[in-house]
């Protein structure tokens, strides 16, 4: 049967959508971004170091002329199919320690590229392209070979999987059985800034062929005895075998005023320690600036009083003139300058 609506009724759902139209427009939530639509990482092995199988980077180690295996898993979380290029290249320091690897070809009028490392032992047969159907999980495997005569220790490489102008590295721990050697120096230490800014600049390179990981500390000795400096701890960088990488450790207690020579002891697992010095003035140069400008103006004001004070002595006349130059103040009158009677002459 039909529903019958009374005039009050009517009444009251007219206001309810009035109220509803004066209400402000909510704008939808904006869409997530889009995901990379792809993964690259360490297929679940025996040699596992995390929970649940995965692990953080590929660690291989063999002799040379040793054929070195692996698998890369790649994984497609989209609905349309990837198509990932793989390659290895070598891994280095940036010049302020981080970590970086060789682009495949130099950038025109870039510094030639140095000699190929670990990135060229890597093959990948015919999996060099890889085609990952929508929502799958490829693992492609991978050899690397070991030159006869790579020397032993530590060849930082990685895999790098591209697509679409994307590219994912994935780390390579690769040592070459043999004998190590954790070596490294200090080079040009300074001090920059002054008061709480204060920074001790140095410069550390891997002389050894493993890789480090570096604690430093630092001493000071001023002019009144020594001075707070800052203890050992652990610097935030991977030193790579045969790199040189520029840091900075702030110090806070550096002094306002004192002549302190600084010394950067830097360690590292396997033995590796090493030293380097330099000295440095602190002088609050801004006070000493406004002091010198200081006295000079009271230097100047002492001056400029001295000649106001000759400036302002009376002059001394004649000694026998008058008011007006005269003997007895005969105007426009002078004073014959005295003769000088020599003794023993007749007159």
């Amino acid at each position: 049967m039909p529903v019958l609506h009374s005039p009050r009724r009517d009444v009251r759902l007219l206001l309810v959508l009035l109220a509803a139209a004066a209400l402000p427009t909510v704008p939808p939530a904006p869409a997530a971004a889009d995901e990379p639509g792809w993964t690259a990482e360490p297929a679940a092995g025996t040699a596992a170091a995390r929970p649940g199988g995965a692990r953080p980077y590929f660690y291989l180690e063999g002799a040379p002329s040793a054929v070195l295996e692996d698998r890369l898993a790649l994984t497609n979380t989209t609905d349309q199919e990837r198509t990932v290029t793989l390659r290895g290249a070598d891994a280095h320091n940036t010049a302020d320690g981080a970590l970086a690897v060789r682009p495949a070809a130099p950038a025109p009028g870039a510094a030639p590229a140095p000699a190929p490392g670990a990135g060229s032992w890597f093959s990948f047969g015919a999996g060099a392209t890889v085609k990952v159907p929508p929502r799958t999980r490829a693992v492609v495997p991978f050899t690397v070979t070991v030159p006869s005569a790579s020397p032993p220790g530590d060849h930082p490489a990685a895999v790098i999987a591209a697509e679409a102008g994307r590219e994912v590295g994935v780390r390579v721990h690769l040592r070459v059985g043999g004998p190590t050697l954790a070596a490294l120096t200090v080079e040009d230490v300074a001090v920059r800034g002054r008061g709480a800014a204060s920074v001790v600049a140095y410069t550390l390179v891997n002389r050894g062929n493993v890789a480090l990981a570096p604690e430093v500390g630092i001493r000071a000795e001023g002019a009144f005895g020594e001075v707070p400096g800052r203890g050992p701890r652990a610097v935030p960088v991977e030193l790579l075998p045969g790199q040189r990488v520029e840091l900075t450790e702030p110090w806070p207690g550096a002094p306002v005023l004192d002549r302190v020579r600084v010394t950067v002891t830097v360690t590292a697992p396997g033995g590796a320690r090493a030293t380097g010095a330099a000295s440095a003035w602190f002088v609050p140069w801004r006070a000493a600036g406004w002091t010198g400008l200081g006295l000079l103006a009271l230097g100047g004001t002492a001056l400029g009083a001295l000649f106001l004070v000759r400036g302002r002595r009376p002059r001394r006349g004649p000694a026998d003139g008058g008011a007006d130059g005269g003997p007895s103040g005969t105007p426009g009158a002078t004073t014959p300058a005295p003769e000088h009677e020599l003794t023993g002459v007749p007159r």
